[in-house]
């Protein structure tokens, strides 16, 4: 039996249905024959991009009305969206590449569309997040998938201090024209001895994996600039589980340096938490040491 026929036999595709339907997130080859299918027999596509989507499609001899969804929206989209699910339509969602809602269009959709009671059934295929990790390597055991990084720099670092202490691997999504800052910025938050992943272009022409420490990785990046073209996924290692428990009230000592000095904030923490005064000590001195840097570099 072929795959198509299997598909005919053992799969139910129901009306009113939205299907969210993973695409290539580079290599048009890894379009699913489920996609395919789903695709090809479906009503309309709501798209991240129109006009990308009717290319893959019209690559697989596939036409299709489309539906614009997108973040700026994605709401008021999905009431278009509802109202042709009311009418019997088989909906599929796709983003420009990888599996919607993956740091994509799609998630709002969803959410919208469960809550009007229609199903809403996934198809796996291509994402960045998987196909980074599954080259990583035996230090990934678990993973906290982080995404894009704010584009401020307070924020940014903000949230980074905020991940410190995580012991999962950590996943971050980047663009060309950030990837160098970022790195840097890795490595000043978690310190340059962690594992990193660069994983840049993923199944497109000039797909480059490299794994270095967080320290090497501005280096690396810098030696060809062509190192620093197309979209990357970072794999950072996790916090080793002695550097997570010293770094563990990090959240309280943050609160106490905005009044307190650092002894004094040190010697409130350790009373709170029953840690080692002199432990909560260096890591409020590293804290305070940082938060004036940032604000040197502000003014």
């Amino acid at each position: 039996m072929t795959p198509l026929s299997e598909l005919a036999h053992g799969q139910q595709f129901p009306a009113g249905a939205l299907y969210i339907v993973a695409t290539p997130i580079g290599n048009v080859a890894d379009i699913t024959v489920r996609a395919l299918h789903v695709l090809g027999l479906v009503d309309r596509v709501a798209a991240e991009d129109t006009r990308n989507t009717s290319q893959l499609l019209s690559r697989y001899g596939i036409s299709k009305p489309t539906i614009a969804v997108h973040e700026h929206n994605e709401r008021t989209a999905a009431e278009h969206v509802i109202a042709h699910l009311r009418n019997g339509e088989r909906i599929a969602c796709v983003s420009d590449a990888g599996t919607p809602g993956i740091s994509d269009p799609g998630a709002k959709l969803v959410d919208a569309v469960r809550e009007a009671g229609f199903p809403v059934i996934p198809l796996p295929g291509a994402s960045a997040l998987t196909t980074a990790l599954s080259v990583a390597g035996a230090w990934v055991h678990t993973f906290s998938f982080i995404g894009f990084l704010a584009t401020k720099t307070r924020q940014r670092d903000t949230q980074l201090q905020s991940l410190l202490t995580h012991a999962s691997a950590l996943v971050f999504y980047e663009a060309p024209h950030r990837i160098v800052e970022t790195v840097q910025a890795l490595e000043r938050a978690f310190g340059g001895h962690r594992k990193l992943l660069i994983a840049r272009e993923l199944t497109k022409l000039h797909e480059s994996v490299h794994q270095c420490t967080l320290a090497e990785g501005p280096t690396w990046l810098a030696a060809d600039a062509n190192r620093q073209r197309g979209e990357f996924v970072l794999v950072v290692e996790g916090a080793p589980h002695q550097e997570a428990a010293e770094n563990a009230h990090d959240a309280l000592l943050e609160t106490l340096l905005e009044e307190l000095s650092v002894s004094s904030a040190a010697r409130l923490a350790a009373t709170l938490t029953g840690t080692s005064r002199n432990v909560l000590y260096t890591r409020a001195l590293a804290m305070d040491k940082a938060r004036n840097r940032e604000k040197d570099e502000r003014e």
